[in-house]
């Protein structure tokens, strides 16, 4: 019986080549969609799940309120490590404290910047590491450090690493040994690309700052690692340590802070904090893609029903001659179920391909490393169980519709679809044009907002503005010449030092006081420490005020506000006020227009500038507009080299690293592009099936109206107009579900573009222009026909 249905539906697949074309293409893109977004949301969930422990590691946070204000970050005291170990022993497992951060390392002659981690010796086990040489114990040695595989290779080739000596900043007090050599973390894991784990100990005992942070419960600069014990969670010990922090750091009145526990399981998910609140992240698009990928395959299914449901009276007779002799309904429901099934097997082959063909484009341009899960069980067993869904989903409308037929009626010619026969189909082309004009019109809307965000004005000259971290003893010394021969060979405009980069802000402060301050202001203010010069190089747009200058020592103790800073504090004439910080006086030399140095659709912060009595960690430099970029760089190359050889030349153009603040949006926008697209083709394409069947199945009736007259434009007119209809009541139904779900999806950002009618009356334009070219291919072949052809039986 089984081998009797396939040879059916093999011979029905061949006897209508151009339908069964449109069945299996259509169901294999609606496949290959669903299966890379799977691909996708499953290489998101599984984020982090390299680690063993992954369902009790959590980093320890801070929610800092004054008033109605709140932050939530991750940087930490160092002494709350210790208190934590000590007075929650039951609580955890394991504490660890980390720094991570980018540091030169060399051997020999090879030297790379790299990404890596100072951490406690517990750092390893806690992420259970797989060490390829050594052990996790290695950390225990001061002097040591363990080397992921791929850096490994990078520094020494073939050679064997254990106990090789390479040197860290170029000092020469940092000669660290190697003593193990552990597995490349995955890119779907928060730690991918840390190349290298060196002693706390280390850390401590080399760097001044540290070591005088060792007691200091105020100087936020760490991270927290903790595995909880086996009988706690992450709620209960997050209740237990909230109020450790207020109780040894005492902060200033008004000023509140608590403690948290942020989970491995949301620190990718959810990584988004509003107003100290968790409010999501990266699982919203988890969510907007799995919805599209379903919608994508219903589109799909629904050609299929379409088309099956529309060729059931071609297949009537064959179902009353059927159930003449004997068949029974459930015999017929198998048979169109099964051919279903192969269509959808079919498909599932060919969307496999079509996956491997894409994958790459696809990986790009989601930034991922995604392959097909081949010899996973689980996919296949998904694949298989997806195929059989599928079919069964797509088939079982036409199956029950067409094993409903009466033989009686149907053989003896009396049998008609009837009006009402018509309404499914009409009713799915509505839902498939409204589903692929919202997902069109939320790709313009994306777009939209990108570009807004892209124009809004900085703050400062991006163009031509390059930065490079300051990692070696060396480039501290030479700084003064580097500049001078820099700027004495016309590579450079100006230089200047900053503690951060110009297109980020790494600290922020409390506890300035100010003429008329108000006991519930208490908010941080974003601190950036720059040198003389820095106005210049960045091009700072003054409001009031002047510069740092170098012809006044009084300088030193004077500031710089941003208007977000001025308008805070409710200064009406700012310049020349006095801001007072632990105990001593600085007085307001500018105001400069707000930069926006951190993420461009968050509200710009106040921010405070101050001068910086010693170096700080980036070099800014404005190349000369007169030299060519490749000549400006190769200049700087050449003196960075001469006077710092120890660190390769590594920079940062401005403009570069503003641009990759969208590169999240942009990726969102590629992708809701390429599935819209693929959304209306599937449309279109059983849109074009449908208008060729019912074309064909009017064959006579076009005859008649051309024999007595109707001209090709009257019968264009006829075939086409229902078909207008129909995406009319789509675009009518689709511009208010996307306004308002674009809506709620804008107001996430505090700069955004407005939802403007022309996107809705482009995009339903569009979707009708599209349609009516679908389906005047067939219906002006239809209306140019001989009628001779289609009435010479009658």
């Amino acid at each position: 019986m089984v081998k009797n249905y396939l040879k059916i539906a093999i011979r029905n697949m061949f006897k209508n080549k151009g339908i069964s074309f449109i069945n299996i293409f259509g169901l294999s893109a609606g496949m290959a969609v669903t299966m890379l977004i799977g691909l996708w949301i499953w290489n998101e969930l599984s984020y982090d799940k390299y680690h063993v422990h992954y369902d009790q590691i959590a980093q320890v946070w801070q929610r800092e309120t004054t008033g109605e204000q709140s932050d939530a970050y991750n940087a930490m005291p160092i002494p709350l490590a210790a208190e934590l170990r000590s007075s929650y022993a039951n609580d955890f497992k394991q504490v660890v404290l980390a720094s991570l951060g980018t540091h030169t390392v060399s051997f020999g002659d090879k030297k790379f910047t790299s990404m890596g981690a100072f951490m406690e010796s517990g750092g390893p086990a806690l992420f259970s590491l797989k060490i390829l040489k050594g052990s996790q114990a290695a950390l225990k040695e001061p002097g040591s450090v363990l080397l992921s595989a791929s850096f490994a290779r990078s520094l020494f080739g073939d050679k064997d690493p254990m106990d090789q000596l390479i040197k860290l900043d170029n000092n020469s007090q940092l000669n660290i040994k190697v003593t193990g050599v552990y597995e490349d973390l995955p890119d779907n894991t928060t730690l991918a690309g840390m190349n290298y784990i060196i002693p706390w100990e280390l850390f401590v005992s080399r760097w001044d700052w540290v070591k005088n942070s060792k007691d200091n419960w105020s100087f936020n600069s760490m991270r927290i690692f903790v595995q909880l014990a086996d009988n706690t969670d992450f709620e209960k010990v997050s209740r237990k340590i909230k109020d450790v922090k207020t109780i040894h750091a005492k902060p200033e009145r008004g000023f509140k802070v608590d403690l948290f526990l942020h989970p491995m399981s949301k620190w990718h998910l959810y990584s988004t904090f509003e107003n100290g609140i968790n409010t999501g992240g990266q699982i919203r698009y988890v969510r907007l893609f799995g919805i599209i990928g379903i919608f994508v395959l219903l589109l799909a299914c629904i050609n299929f029903m379409n088309l099956s449901t529309a060729r059931s009276e071609k297949r009537a007779k064959e179902v009353g001659i059927r159930k003449a002799i004997g068949s029974m309904r459930r015999q017929l429901i198998s048979q169109f179920l099964s051919e279903s099934v192969m269509v959808a097997a079919f498909s599932f082959v060919l969307s496999l391909l079509l996956v491997l063909i894409v994958l790459p484009w696809f990986n790009q341009v989601a930034d991922k490393h995604i392959g097909i899960l081949w010899s996973s069980p689980g996919f296949w067993l998904c694949g298989i169980g997806f195929s059989l869904f599928t079919g069964l989903l797509a088939g079982s409308y036409p199956a029950l519709y067409l094993s409903s037929f009466q033989p009686l009626k149907v053989l003896k010619g009396t049998f008609r679809v009837g009006r009402l026969a018509a309404v499914p189909r009409k009713t799915l082309i509505v839902v498939q044009f409204t589903v692929s004009i919202i997902l069109i019109i939320g790709t313009i809307v994306i777009y939209r907002q990108i570009q807004f965000a892209k124009d809004l004005p900085v703050g400062y000259t991006r163009n031509g503005l390059l930065s490079i971290q300051m990692t070696t003893p060396e480039i501290y010394s030479n700084y003064n010449i580097i500049r001078t021969e820099l700027r004495s060979s016309g590579a450079i405009t100006e230089m200047s030092e900053s503690q951060g980069p110009v297109t980020d802000i790494w600290s922020s402060a409390g506890g300035f006081e100010w003429k008329g301050r108000k006991p519930d202001q208490q908010q941080g203010f974003s601190v950036i420490g720059a040198k003389f010069g820095y106005g210049k190089v960045v091009d700072w747009r003054f409001v009031a005020g002047r510069d740092f200058s170098e012809q006044f020592a009084t300088d030193s103790m004077g500031l710089i506000l941003n208007e977000a800073a001025v308008k805070y504090m409710g200064l009406e004439n700012p310049v020349g006020e006095i801001i007072r910080k632990d105990s001593m006086d600085y007085h307001v030399l500018g105001v400069v227009k707000n930069m926006i140095m951190t993420s461009p659709y968050e509200p710009v912060r106040p921010g405070i500038y101050y001068l910086l009595k010693e170096g700080g960690n980036f070099i800014n430099m404005r190349v000369n507009p007169q030299m060519s970029t490749t000549m400006a760089l190769a200049a700087i190359e050449q003196v960075m080299q001469k006077y710092n050889p120890a660190a390769p030349f590594e920079y940062k153009f401005a403009d570069q690293e503003y641009a990759r603040k969208f590169s999240e949006e942009e990726r969102i926008g590629q992708l809701s592009t390429f599935f819209a697209v693929l959304a209306i083709m599937i449309s279109c394409l059983g849109l074009f099936g449908l208008a060729s069947f019912l074309a064909e199945q009017r064959t006579k009736e076009i005859g008649i109206r051309k024999a007595l007259g109707a001209s090709v434009f009257q019968l264009w007119q006829m075939l086409s107009k229902d078909f207008v209809i129909l995406v009319s009541i789509s675009c009518c139904l689709a511009i208010p579900v996307a306004w308002y779900c674009l809506h709620k999806w804008l107001m996430q950002y505090y700069y955004h573009t407005t939802i403007v009618w022309e996107i809705f009356a482009v995009t339903g334009a569009g979707a009708l222009l599209i349609a009516l070219a679908t389906v005047s291919y067939q219906a002006a072949k239809a209306a140019m026909a001989n009628p001779v052809k289609s009435l010479r039986a009658e």
